[in-house]
């Protein structure tokens, strides 16, 4: 017997990135009429292109009628999204009557309250999905994506960040970590991962002073017992583009996780592959790895003449004169 929930509309709460527009697309593909919440100060305009209801982040009642209108019975909430400030806040009656719950959900750290607004809404009686079962074709697989692969090193690095990720996944802390050459250079917090590879950009410690400057992985993966319908991994454009910034190796995905590397290719990234990683919850892991340098830089070397002519080489020779008169 059919799932009536797989027939009727599909409602997709979307923030901030690429993702909630490429849910609808495969959503629509598959021959399913949706209608996109679309949160003010984070989806972007382009959602506009679906029926679509815009409502700001306080406007709890106007969200919940409009999915009900439009008979949603499947709900995808995908996209960054900000805890709002108080002052941008417009509560409306049906997120004053639902005020328990919400403050409820929005106590803990970002996996605590996530699922509380998972609970929220099925309360409703909508049926909270992930956005792999609406759209299979954004998640990476395991193997190969392209040319590139990672180094003996980069393999060390992703290991390593993964074994960090799964140690911090009970204090509720972010799912990215950078690691360059065996040395942690970064791990997310609460301000997201543009802001962590902003804050690998300026550590210059770290990078070698040869070749062509690059050196270390991005790596993100799901923290153990996260809530996966609404909180999976996501590399999209941006995060490849601040990865290159950065001068980073590449990134590393596990395998199930959504990569959106449509963009990857542009920003010279080529997608790699990482097999085995660590532990078992990591095997399968998918890498986009930075092409090598174009052309290799000469180095610098001062001629045997001029080290001879130099003044410190004249002292170095002077002493040594003396000792052999001294013995």
């Amino acid at each position: 017997m059919d799932d009536p929930t797989k027939s009727s509309c599909l409602g997709i709460i979307a923030g901030a990135g690429t993702m909630p527009l490429a849910v609808a697309e495969a959503a629509r593909a598959a021959g399913r009429s949706v209608h996109v919440i679309a949160i003010e100060g984070a989806a972007e305009e382009t959602v506009e292109t679906y029926p679509h209801t815009w409502v700001n982040f306080g406007e709890i009642g106007l969200m919940l009628k409009a999915l009900k209108k439009q008979n949603c019975g499947e709900l995808v909430i995908i996209g960054g999204v900000r805890r709002p400030k108080l002052n941008d806040l417009r509560i409306d009656v049906g997120a004053l009557a639902n005020l328990p719950a919400i403050l409820s959900a929005l106590v803990g750290g970002d996996n605590s309250v996530l699922s509380g607004i998972v609970e929220f809404f099925e309360s409703k009686g909508f049926h909270v999905v992930g956005a792999e079962e609406i759209a299979p074709g954004l998640i990476a697989g395991a193997g190969p994506l392209g040319k590139r692969r990672p180094s003996k090193q980069d393999l060390a690095d992703i290991a390593l960040a993964a074994d960090l990720i799964k140690a911090m996944g009970r204090f509720d802390v972010g799912q990215a970590v950078v690691v360059s050459r065996g040395h942690v250079l970064a791990v997310e917090a609460a301000e997201g991962t543009d802001a962590l590879l902003g804050r690998c950009k300026s550590v210059k410690r770290w990078t070698p002073k040869r070749g062509d400057g690059r050196s270390g992985v991005l790596v993100k993966c799901a923290k153990p017992g996260q809530e996966r319908r609404v909180d999976l991994p996501a590399i999209g454009p941006e995060t490849v583009r601040r990865s290159h910034e950065a001068r980073l190796n590449g990134i590393a995905v596990a395998a199930g996780d959504q990569a959106n590397m449509r963009l990857a290719d542009g920003h010279g990234h080529f997608p790699g592959a990482r097999d085995r990683v660590a532990r078992e919850e990591w095997r399968g892991t998918t890498a986009v790895i930075a092409p090598p340098s174009r052309g290799r830089r000469r180095r610098r070397t001062t001629p045997i003449r001029s080290l001879r002519r130099s003044p410190l080489c004249g002292r170095r020779s002077a002493r040594r004169r003396r000792r052999r008169l001294c013995r």
